[in-house]
């Protein structure tokens, strides 16, 4: 009952309330994109900070980044890193979704300013890229839903579009200024 009457405001200006279940499939859809999501830049994350899945580690990571004219390779190998593992780990457990949107979102910036001359599709386009940085933004808009850690905490419970929006801002403008101090 009291997960209902936090969320019925989801659904407002649609002229009734909502039955619990559209609310709990909203929830569970947020889950499943929020831990996918977490997953796979938990994933690449640690690829770039460790090696693991087959990855670079930070020295071949590294040289990537000098290779795409950043200054302070080694640096900006280990904040892409950190920002695509810890913000993949927030989105994985709905903690601090919308900075954790913001790190991912802001690695994806990048990764898009430095990728995109290769076309739309795989092996060098960007449609994956952009899958997840508008995910991301999804995430941050929508906030984490009820199956997540956000939730449980009283100042975080009430995901407000304000925090959203400040933490795609925070991304974008952060992401750009990354891009600018390329060489």
């Amino acid at each position: 009952m009291a997960f209902r009457s936090r969320t019925t405001h989801i659904f407002a200006g649609q002229g009734r309330d909502q039955p619990s279940s559209s609310l709990t499939g909203y929830s569970l859809g947020l889950l499943l994109l929020r831990m996918m999501l977490g997953i796979i830049m938990v994933t690449h994350g640690t690829q770039k900070l460790f090696g693991w899945f087959n990855g670079a580690g930070v020295d071949g990571t590294a040289q990537y980044f000098k290779q795409a004219g950043y200054p302070a390779a080694k640096a900006m190998a280990v904040i892409a890193g950190l920002s695509e593992s810890l913000g993949g780990a927030g989105l994985f457990l709905g903690l601090l979704t919308p900075l954790a949107a913001a790190a991912v979102l802001g690695t994806m910036v990048n990764a898009l300013g430095v990728t995109w001359e290769g076309g739309f599709l795989l092996p060098s386009g960007v449609e994956f890229t952009l899958l997840v940085a508008v995910s991301a933004t999804a995430l941050a808009l929508t906030g984490p839903g009820a199956y997540s850690v956000d939730h449980y905490l009283p100042v975080l419970r009430a995901h407000r579009v304000t925090y959203g929006v400040a933490a795609i801002a925070l991304a974008l403008v952060t992401g750009a200024i990354f891009l600018l101090i390329r060489s």
